[in-house]
This record gives structure tokens, C-alpha cells and sequence, in this order.
């Protein structure tokens, strides 16, 4: 789990002076991530070395090469994982093909499906049974969706803005319900539900909102943040979905954002003319990387740390039954 380096120092929250960086809270890994990340350290464990991972375990390029150190091999599909072998599923989940594909090569299948994705999968299973069409939002190239919408593919439209919702050739009484990918931004997701609303009149929607508690927490803050400061810093990788939606976010609300993969990553010439800097870390980016991108902004002279709280979370996911008794 993540920790703040002892040679930054945090203050509450006071009348900014000088160069600051406010750091917001909460940030980085939620439970569904650090939960996959300990599935792979104690399959490794229980199991050796190599321990095969389908797609990256989770979307952040220092996890993986953390993990590829320790003896986990990342695999673009099923069928790469030699007959037999231990094959770990990410936590964007797969589709049942895929699944299928493990069982006839015999896989030894460790889940580390998110527990809020398996939830979605299964809204998907119980509309597609009700004989509803399910519109599923989200972006069509990720893995999340291409998990999801794996479920039911012959009742399932994936849709990702406002205008191909207006442009679906779907009468306005047809049995309709939506889905929605994890990690996408609030309020336009919101829109695209309304659109849907307005256009539709059978329709339903997941018993609670799919959006995940950490993806919300993580936009609550960045919009504080973006509230005191000039410019916001997201630590994350380009294919984090969460991670981007931070930065869009941030933008959204008036304040120049940027994604910073890493802490070597920082343009200075961002910094021009910023007082105050606000920082924050997508789901899947691991605290390490905010403790040095605090250390490069105290070399640049934002020494001063204030963090803005909005949200505290105690949410755990323990893990799957084939790795309990694991240390």
C-alpha cells in the first residue's frame, strides 16, 4: 500500500504561501487493484515462478515490470499460457470465451476480476436474460468492456457519447437497459444516461450506479483540488482509463491538467507562472510514484504539502479461495 515518503512533509490544510502542492486525498490504488496485485505476489508465492498473467494484471506500466521482476510473465491472450500453467486474469475480467479458451488448455485459472467488474458482468447476464438490448457505455477498446460486453454480445451496443446514443436505429418502446464501464467520468456519463432517457421509454438501469466508489472518490478530489490550485499533476499511465478521466476532469473544471506517467516525466515548463500545484494518482498508479513526483516539485521549490481529504476509504477485497492461507 501506498506511503508518503518522511522527507515530505504534510500540513493541514492552511492559507497557501509560497510554492504548494496540494495533495489530494483519496489517490491511488483502490481495493479492486491492490487486490489483483496481491493475487500475483501470492500465486508467485504459493506457486514459483512463472506465474502467467492475461493483459496487464492492471493498467500501469511500473506494477507490471514490478512484477515481471518477481517472475510474472504478461500474456496478450489465453492461448500463449503454456497447457497446464497458472494463468491469472486481470482485473478488468474477461469475457466467457475466454474463459472457455482456459478450460480447454487446461488452465489453472486464478480470478482477479474486481469485484465491482464481476458485479457488471453479472447485471449484463441478468438483462440479457430478460431478452432487454443492453447498451453498455464505454470505450470499445478496453479491456473492461470487451470483458463485459463478451457476455452477451448478440443483445449488447456499446456506446460512448451523447450523439450515438441520439443515432441508435432502436424504436423508442424497445426493451432497453444500460451498463455502464467502471472507471468512466461522472457527469458524462450522467449526460449519455440522460440521452437515453429521453430518447427511450423501457428502460432500465443497474440496481446501483456501476461507476466505482474509487473512480468517484478520485474525481470528488481532483475537482477540489483543481478548485485551489493552477495546475493539476495525475500520476498514471496513458492506458488507465481512470487515470485519464482524472485528468479530463480537472480540465473540466477550468484548471490546465496533465497525465504524468512518472516522476521523470514532469515538464518543468508546466510549472511557469503555478503557485500551487495539485497533485493525485489514478487507481491503478502505486503511491511510490506520488512520493517522487512530491520530491521533484520540493527541488523546484513547492516544499509546502497541504492535503484536501474528501472522502476516507476502508473498503478491502479479500482474495479469491484457491490463494486463502497465502502470506
Amino acid at each position: 500500500m501506498e506511503s508518503l515518503d518522511n522527507s515530505v512533509s504534510l500540513e493541514k490544510p492552511t492559507k497557501q504561501r509560497g510554492k504548494t502542492v496540494v495533495l489530494a486525498e483519496p489517490r491511488s490504488f483502490c481495493a479492486g487493484v491492490q487486490r489483483a496485485i496481491d493475487i500475483v505476489e501470492a500465486a508467485l508465492e504459493r506457486f514459483g515462478a512463472p506465474v502467467y498473467v492475461r493483459k496487464q494484471i492492471v493498467h500501469n506500466e511500473h506494477v507490471v515490470h514490478d512484477l515481471e521482476t518477481r517472475g510474472a510473465r504478461f500474456v496478450d491472450s489465453e492461448d500463449e499460457v503454456p497447457v497446464g500453467a497458472i494463468c491469472v486474469f486481470s482485473a478488468h475480467g474477461v469475457s466467457p470465451a475466454v474463459r472457455r479458451g482456459a478450460a480447454d488448455r487446461e488452465l489453472q485459472v486464478i480470478d482477479a476480476t474486481c469485484p465491482l467488474v464481476a458485479k457488471v458482468h453479472q447485471e449484463s447476464r441478468r438483462f440479457a436474460e430478460d431478452r432487454r438490448t443492453i447498451l453498455l457505455i464505454g470505450h470499445a477498446e478496453h479491456e473492461e468492456v470487451e470483458g463485459t460486453y463478451g457476455e452477451a454480445p448478440e443483445r449488447t451496443l456499446v456506446v460512448s457519447t451523447v450523439d450515438e446514443v441520439r443515432a441508435l436505429d432502436l424504436p423508442r418502446d424497445a426493451p432497453l437497459a444500460y451498463l455502464t464501464q467502471t472507471t468512466l467520468a461522472l457527469d458524462e456519463t450522467r449526460e449519455i444516461i440522460e440521452a437515453m432517457e429521453e430518447r427511450f421509454d423501457d428502460l432500465r438501469g443497474p440496481g446501483s450506479d456501476d461507476i466505482c466508489y474509487a473512480s468517484q472518490n478520485r474525481q470528488n478530489a481532483v475537482k477540489a483540488v483543481a478548485a485551489r490550485t493552477g495546475l493539476v499533476l495525475v500520476i498514471g499511465s496513458a492506458n488507465s482509463s481512470n487515470s485519464v478521466r482524472m485528468v479530463e476532469v480537472a480540465r473540466d473544471a477550468g484548471t490546465a491538467a496533465h497525465l504524468v506517467p512518472g516522476p521523470d516525466d514532469l515538464d518543468e515548463s508546466w510549472l511557469a507562472g503555478v503557485d500551487s500545484v495539485g497533485v493525485s494518482a489514478g487507481a491503478s498508479a502505486p503511491g511510490t510514484l506520488v512520493d517522487g513526483l512530491l520530491r521533484r516539485l520540493a527541488a523546484l521549490g513547492y516544499s509546502t504539502v497541504e492535503v484536501e481529504r474528501t472522502a476516507t476509504e476502508d473498503v478491502v477485497f479479500g482474495l479469491p479461495a484457491n490463494l486463502k492461507g497465502t502470506a
